[in-house]
């Protein structure tokens, strides 16, 4: 297990679809390791693959000690119309939070490190944290959920970021065959 530097905006890896995950084996629970490691350690509720370089479909999260774990090829829907709307924040952009609008329950389905089903289902901030993960598998950012006026306001902040524009961490490949899913 190791602590992985976190991607920041900008990276191409963040706004790229992740793929799907099709081998289960040591590498995959070594990642999904990481992930949590490297999610508690920065802190945050929830921490996507391709946060840390990886491009694949895999997520873990920890919103309180009785919701923790991880997802690999999830699939979320809402359940029903209720929306909640407040400030989100993201690990690849540090200190920054703004106003965003998910919906107020959801049921995700994937597999485990082992390629066994698993169902999560969540209200409130763990809602928002899978709703938050899957839409970084899919290459989206929670500020391009903003409207207009608040997207301009966090482009604002992040070009005013003392982190922005910093050289991305230097990532050492895999010795393992990775398909070019590792980056």
């Amino acid at each position: 297990m190791a602590v992985q530097p976190i991607r920041l905006f900008g990276d191409p890896v963040l706004t790229t679809p992740a793929e799907a995950v099709t081998t289960f084996d040591k590498e995959l629970r070594n990642l999904v390791r990481d992930l949590a490691e490297t999610m508690l350690d920065a802190p945050g509720v929830g921490l996507a693959a391709p946060q840390i370089g990886v491009s694949l479909r895999v997520f873990t999260y920890h919103v309180d000690d009785e919701q923790a774990g991880h997802l690999i090829n999830p699939v979320v829907r809402a359940v029903g119309d209720e929306e909640q709307d407040g400030d989100e924040g993201c690990l690849s952009l540090p200190g920054l939070a703004f106003p965003t609008v998910r919906k107020m329950s959801v049921i995700a389905t994937g597999v485990n490190v082992h390629g066994e089903p698993i169902t999560v289902e969540g209200t409130e901030l763990l809602a928002r944290c899978v709703q938050h993960e899957v839409d970084h598998l899919d290459g989206v950012l929670f500020i391009d959920r903003l409207d207009a006026e608040q997207r301009k306001a966090a482009m604002k902040a992040i070009r005013e970021a003392e982190w922005s524009g910093l050289t991305p961490p230097a990532v050492k490949p895999s010795p393992h065959a990775t398909s070019g899913l590792a980056r």
